[in-house]
């Protein structure tokens, strides 16, 4: 998830705290759209998700 919000931050010049709220804006508009794929996206993030919580602790 890193490589996105930097991609995020670099190409639309914003902060790492604005990209993540952007790509979290994202993650939930697709699920609501398409309930269909919310595990799916859920799962995509997860795994990143989780390494990123470890790496804080």
């Amino acid at each position: 998830m890193d490589e996105l919000v930097n991609k995020i931050m670099t190409t639309a010049g914003i902060t790492a705290e604005q990209s993540i709220m952007a790509l979290d804006t994202v993650k939930e508009f697709v699920k609501e759209k398409f309930p269909m794929m919310a595990g799916a996206v859920d799962k995509l993030f997860e795994g990143e998700q989780k390494k990123e919580d470890e790496d804080y602790l």
